[in-house]
């Protein structure tokens, strides 16, 4: 059996030994009871426990360890290993034959047995707050074997606590509010701090709180740690803001204790416990007369030692000697009462004016009633500025009627202005010219008349809209002005006319007093009671009238006929004279001519057919018919562009382009020849030898000589050698194309190659070469000089070279 030895207890453990060893024990005791019946093995003896399914009995061993716990101090200071305690099993019989054996948490690095007598020290220095307690187990073995003597045995060696932890808050610094005039014991805050230390063993960890700056105006609760105001009527207005300093100690405050602060900052929130108030009772503006409606006259404020909403304030005018003239409103931002203008200010009417201001809190708080009245008064004196002001017109507008038949210079009405200033400086009259372009009406600088230039007509412009200005004589910078609306009268001066142009037929096959055409008229006057049109045939031609005109009497008239079978042969058209009247003063009248188409007509009275005048005149051309002939329009057009275009294809070219295009050749044609091989534009040959011109060849841009007798042409005697000078052979083409009748009419360009005589390389022209390489003779190049050295080796030498 192995048993566990515990050092000596350290002397400042002294007060708890007693305790300690009692509860040691019991829980030895029971632990061991409890070990006994769960496990088996261990000691040699055994006993029955009872049978097993077959009937054999069952034998239980007893082991030899017993548990136990070893309990080490933390933060041990000395310079030796810390001895824990001592391992020993009954196996051991002191001859060296035991090893003992320790694993588990901390085996070998912090923890460490003496294999032989199995002492266990702690190697380093330990911290309860880290780690409380380890686990470990115990084994004793056979030295030389390395069998286990007995079973392993598992046990704790926990850290005994020390106070070595002062007390932490969770928050350094704390923020806290409470509104100002708070009761006391009303609650701030509460502080919370925490020990690391055991708080199962003695009191370490017991915390106990206290206030060591804030006194007296707040507490702190020994226990929970909350912080109480302790002062009554603490006010924001006379100290915002509070710094306490709170101390937590451990060992329940006992000295010795270890501690900790932490700071809170209190702030007292406002509450509306103060009125507002003006800084003065009266208040004195001056304002000019010509101020804006609805501009700021001054501006007024009452001081509130609150903030926030705790200071917004309403102000209002509880009394005024001018009712309605001015209004005060709150400016939210400055809370500021403005004062406004609300009517229009008059030096000359009244100078001064007294207002009573009243401000008042706008969030009142009930708890603060007993305080007194949240408002106060105040008296505002205004007093108006003269100022100069522009003429002021009886009316803020005129309206003036006129006929339209008035004559020029007739006085439609008058306007009228006055200097409002006490001076009363003369008003002179104008009219902007912009409101009255035409110039149809002008006024009397004077005396406002306003009268007519131009004559007038209601049918064109029943209105005019104009603006007369008026300034003064003494400051015509100051100006004012008014709308004119001038109304033009009507006057019956126009004759009324058919409301529109009729289109009337006849039938072949009428009857008399057959209804043909119903007739209105129109008029463009006005008369207050309506119109009242009269119609009748004009006197001309009531005596052989074929027609008739039956007033309805109701502003219309009916055409009839007068007898029957009318002949669009023997008569096609009918003009009929109807003479229209209003009934107005003075009346007037016109004849309008009704043109009447005989046609023929069905039955029923449709009609089917006119004469070709009428049905030009009445059906006109269709749409059809107009497309036709919109497309033969274009069709045509197609067809002259078309035959311009090949007229211009047919058109000759000349045969020389432009002055620079220069050729070989002696003329320059417009079509292209098969190169060397086309000997059908000219023959290069003939400047060589003249003579041996074909007479049949033709030329492409002359017409065939068939029609013009061939020229002939002198022969040319032989030159002395095919070298010969080429300066005659031009000459005499000159005069052949001068004399001949089948040239062209028009100037053509022939050029020739010619080096003239005396060069001493002759010419080089290929006119003159021979038509073999072998007849040339190449010995002259090496007479040149060095720089023909190259082409005489290559063509000079003798013909067997050459061959060879």
């Amino acid at each position: 059996m192995i048993k566990y030895f515990l050092h000596p207890v350290d002397a400042r453990l002294e007060r708890g030994i007693g305790v300690l060893l009692l509860f040691l024990c019991g829980s030895l005791f029971s632990y061991g009871l409890r070990a006994l019946r769960r496990t088996t093995g261990g000691r040699r003896g055994s006993g029955l426990t009872g049978q097993d399914a077959n009937g054999v009995p069952l034998r239980r061993s007893k082991r030899g360890w017993m548990w136990n716990q070893f309990f080490l101090l933390e933060e041990y200071t000395g310079t030796d290993m810390q001895y824990v305690g001592k391992l020993h099993s009954d196996g051991d019989r002191g001859d060296g034959s035991v090893r003992y054996v320790l694993t588990g948490e901390g085996a070998g690095t912090l923890f460490k047995i003496d294999e032989k007598s199995g002492d266990i020290h702690a190697t380093k220095r330990l911290d309860r707050e880290e780690k409380a307690y380890y686990i470990l187990h115990a084994k004793a073995v056979n030295q030389f074997t390395n069998e286990a003597l007995e079973g392993e045995s598992e046990f704790i060696i926990k850290i005994h606590d020390i106070n070595d932890n002062e007390p932490r808050f969770t928050k350094d610094p704390y923020m806290a509010s409470v509104p100002e005039m708070s009761d006391v014991g009303t609650s701030v805050i509460q502080v919370t701090a925490i020990d690391a230390d055991d708080a199962t063993y003695g009191n370490s960890a017991r915390v106990v709180y206290s206030i060591l700056e804030g006194q007296p105006y707040f507490s702190v609760d020994p226990e929970t740690g909350l912080i109480k105001t302790a002062l009554p009527g603490m006010d924001r207005e006379v100290k915002e803001h509070y710094q306490v300093v709170i101390q937590a100690k451990d060992m329940a405050g006992q000295m010795g204790g270890l501690s900790g602060t932490t700071t809170v900052s209190i702030t007292l929130s406002d509450v509306n416990d103060n009125p507002p108030r003006f800084t003065k009772t009266l208040y004195e503006f001056r304002v000019p007369e010509s101020n804006e409606l609805g501009s700021s006259v001054g501006a007024i404020r009452a001081m509130d030692a609150d903030i926030g909403p705790n200071a917004e304030m309403d102000y209002r005018i509880i009394g005024s000697d001018g009712p309605g003239m001015f209004d005060v409103t709150t400016n939210r931002s400055t809370q500021e009462g403005v004062i406004l203008l609300r009517k229009p200010l008059d030096f000359e009417k009244k100078r001064q004016y007294s207002l009573r201001i009243q401000v008042e809190n706008s969030h009142i708080n009930p708890h603060f009633y007993s305080s007194g009245p949240f408002r106060d008064e105040a008296t505002i004196k205004i007093v108006v500025e003269d100022v100069d002001e522009p003429p002021l017109f009886e009316r803020a507008s005129y309206i003036m009627e006129v006929k339209e038949d008035a004559a020029r210079n007739t006085i439609v009405g008058s306007v009228s202005a006055s200097d409002p200033d006490d001076k009363r400086s003369p008003v002179r009259y104008t009219i902007d010219r912009r409101t009255d372009m035409d110039r149809v009406f002008n006024i009397h600088a004077g005396n406002g008349s306003v009268f007519t230039l131009r004559d007038l007509d209601r049918e064109e412009s029943a209105w005019h809209n104009i603006s007369v200005i008026a300034t003064e004589f003494n400051n015509p910078r100051l100006m004012s002005r008014v709308p004119v609306y001038i109304r033009v009268l009507d006057v019956n001066d126009n004759a009324p006319t058919f409301a529109t142009n009729y289109e009337t037929f006849v039938c072949e096959n009428a009857k008399a007093n057959q209804r043909i055409q119903t007739v209105s008229a129109t008029d463009p006057d006005e008369p207050l009671g309506g119109h009242r049109f009269t119609f009748s045939l004009a006197p001309e031609a009531a005596g052989k009238a074929n027609f008739s005109v039956r007033d309805n009497k109701d502003n219309t008239a009916w055409i009839l006929t007068r007898r029957s079978s009318y002949n669009s042969l023997q008569k096609s058209v009918y003009h009929v004279p109807v003479v229209i009247s209003d009934g107005e003063y003075p009346m007037q009248s016109s004849t309008s001519t009704l043109t009447i188409r005989v046609c023929t007509c069905d039955r029923e009275g449709n009609m089917k057919l006119c004469n070709p005048e009428a049905l030009t005149a009445r059906v006109g051309l269709s749409t059809g018919a107009l497309v036709a002939i919109l497309l033969c329009v274009i069709i045509l057009l197609i067809i002259v562009v078309l035959f311009a275009a090949l007229r211009r294809q047919r058109k000759k070219e000349p045969l020389i382009i432009s002055k620079e295009d220069v050729r070989d050749n002696v003329v320059s044609y417009n079509d292209e020849g098969g190169g060397e091989e086309d000997t059908q534009a000219f023959d290069i040959g003939t400047l060589r030898n003249p003579e041996a011109i074909e007479d049949s060849k033709q030329r492409r841009d002359i017409i065939p000589e068939t029609f013009y007798p061939p020229v002939r042409r002198p022969v040319l005697p032989p030159s002395r050698d095919n070298n010969g000078d080429v300066r005659d052979f031009i000459n005499q083409r000159l005069q052949e194309n001068d004399s001949d009748p089948t040239a062209p009419p028009y100037d053509s360009l022939a050029t020739y190659a010619y080096e003239g005589n005396g060069s001493v390389a002759e010419s080089l022209s290929s006119l003159e070469s021979v038509t073999t390489e072998g007849d040339q003779d190449y010995n002259y190049l090496s007479e040149w000089g060095p720089r023909f050295k190259k082409l005489a080796d290559m063509y000079g030498g003798d013909d067997s070279d050459r061959d060879s």
